[in-house]
C-alpha cells in the first residue's frame, strides 16, 4: 500500500528536484544543499492553499475553544453517561455549525499532504537515486567498463562496508557507498586497484556536489561536536519554533486527552525531529529545517491576514460557503444567529424534557377525568338529573365538533 501510493508521487517530485538541479548546474551553482532548499521552498508554496486552510481551521480553532472547553467542563463528571457524551457531542457538533466548521477539516488537510510530505521524506533519503548527475558519478566506477561489480569476489569485498547489504543491486550499492566517509572511499580504492583513479575522480565530485558550509550533506552528523552537528540541533529548534508559531494562542483544554496529548506531541517531535536527525544523511535534516522555516514564514504572514480581516470576516465568508452548497441541494440559507440558537438547544433539552413530561402527566389526568365522566353518565338512570346532564354534554360535545357553525 504505501509503495502503491508514496512511490509514484516520489518519482514526479524526484523528476522535479532533478531538473532544478540540472538548472542549478546550469549556473554553476550545482549543490545538493542549495537544490533541497529552493525545492522545498517550490513544494511548500504549492502547498499553500492547504497551509491556508489549516493555518484558518487553527484561527478559528482559538475563538472556538472557550465554547468547546465550557461544554467539556459541563460534562466532565458525565464521563460514564452514555446519553450525556452523546448531548455532548451534539453541543459540540453545534459549535463547529455555527463557525461554518468541519469537525473533519484539520484530519482532511493532514490527509492530503501526508503522502506528499512522506514522498518528499523518500526523495531526500535517497538524493543519489533521483539526481542523475549524482547517480552517473556511481555508475562511472560500479558498472561501466565492466565496474567494479563484474570483478571476481565483488559481493564478499564489499562486505567488509556491510554484512547485511545486497551490493549486488545496483542502487542499494549507491545508496550505501553515497554515506562512506573519506576513510570507506580510501579503503574501496584499496580494495579495487584497477578503478582507483576512476572512483578518486567520482568522490571528489560527489564531495564537491554534497558539500555545504563545511557539511557533507551525504554524510550522518553524529553526536561529535562538529558543525554538523548544528543540524540535528536546528532541526529541532526550527520544528518545535514552526508548531508553536502554529498553534498561536489557542486554548488548551487541560481535561480533555486529545487536546493535551497535541500539546505534548509539539515537545515530543522536536526532540524525535533532532535525534533522527544525528543518524541519516545532514541532506535530510537540512529539508526538516527548511520545511520548519518556511513554514513558520508562511504562518506568520497568514496569521497576520487573518488577525486583520477579524474572526467574523472568516465566519461569514464560511457560512457564504455552505449556503452557497446548501442551495444547490434546495435548502434555505443559515445564519450565524440561528446557528447560534442550535449551541444553546441542547443546553436547555433537559428543561425542555421536563416540561414536555409535565404537560403530558396534566393531559392524561384530564383525559382520565372525561373517560370518568362518561361513563357516569352512560349508567345514569332515565330522568334523573345526571341523564338530563349527560345530554346537556353530548349536545355541548356536539356544537364544538360543528364549530359553532350555523345552519
Amino acid at each position: 500500500m504505501f509503495n502503491a501510493i508514496i512511490m509514484p508521487i516520489a518519482r514526479l517530485l524526484g523528476y522535479i528536484f532533478n531538473l532544478l538541479f540540472e538548472a542549478l548546474s546550469f549556473l554553476h551553482i550545482g549543490n545538493v544543499a542549495i537544490a533541497i532548499v529552493l525545492f522545498t521552498i517550490i513544494v511548500k508554496l504549492c502547498m499553500l492553499p492547504l497551509s491556508i486552510k489549516q493555518q484558518k481551521l487553527a484561527k478559528l480553532n482559538s475563538v472556538m475553544s472557550p465554547e468547546i472547553k465550557a461544554i467539556n467542563e459541563k460534562y466532565k463528571d458525565k464521563r460514564n453517561d452514555q446519553n450525556a457524551m452523546m448531548k455532548m457531542q451534539e453541543e459540540t457538533k453545534a459549535v463547529y455549525e455555527k463557525y461554518g466548521v468541519s469537525q473533519m477539516g484539520g484530519c482532511v488537510q493532514m490527509i492530503i499532504q501526508m503522502p506528499i510530505l512522506l514522498a518528499l521524506y523518500q526523495v531526500f533519503r535517497f538524493i543519489p537515486l533521483y539526481i542523475s548527475q549524482l547517480k552517473n558519478l556511481f555508475i562511472a566506477f560500479l558498472t561501466d567498463n565492466g565496474g567494479i561489480m563484474a570483478v571476481d569476489g565483488y559481493a564478499d569485498t564489499m562486505k567488509q562496508f556491510g554484512e547485511n547489504v545486497d551490493w549486488t543491486n545496483v542502487n542499494t550499492a549507491i545508496t550505501e557507498i553515497n554515506k562512506f566517509s573519506a576513510e570507506n572511499w580510501d579503503k574501496l580504492k584499496d580494495a579495487f586497484p584497477a578503478f582507483s583513479d576512476v572512483i578518486a575522480n567520482s568522490h571528489a565530485s560527489l564531495e564537491h556536489m554534497n558539500t555545504f558550509l563545511g557539511v557533507n550533506m551525504s554524510q550522518e552528523p553524529g553526536f561529535g561536536l562538529t558543525v554538523a552537528f548544528l543540524i540535528p540541533v536546528l532541526a529541532g529548534l526550527s520544528q518545535f519554533i514552526s508548531v508553536k508559531v502554529s498553534q498561536g494562542n489557542t486554548q488548551v483544554d487541560d481535561d480533555n486527552p486529545m487536546a493535551a496529548s497535541m500539546r505534548m506531541t509539539m515537545y515530543i517531535f522536536p526532540l524525535m525531529s533532532a535525534f533522527i536527525a544525528i543518524s541519516v544523511p545532514a541532506g535530510l535534516g537540512l529539508y526538516w529545517i527548511a520545511t520548519s522555516v518556511i513554514q513558520t514564514i508562511i504562518t506568520v504572514f497568514i496569521n497576520r491576514y487573518y488577525d486583520k480581516i477579524g474572526a467574523d470576516a472568516i465566519v461569514k465568508k464560511n457560512l457564504e460557503k455552505r449556503n452557497a452548497k446548501r442551495a444547490k441541494k434546495g435548502l434555505p440559507p443559515e445564519t450565524i444567529a440561528k446557528n447560534a440558537k442550535v449551541s444553546t438547544k441542547n443546553v436547555n433539552r433537559e428543561k425542555a424534557v421536563k416540561s414536555l413530561e409535565q404537560i403530558k402527566a396534566e393531559n392524561e389526568k384530564k383525559v382520565q377525568e372525561i373517560k370518568e365522566s362518561a361513563q357516569y353518565y352512560k349508567t345514569a338512570k332515565p330522568g334523573s338529573l345526571a341523564e338530563k346532564a349527560g345530554m346537556v354534554a353530548k349536545y355541548n360535545e356536539k356544537s364544538s365538533k360543528n364549530g359553532g357553525k350555523k345552519n
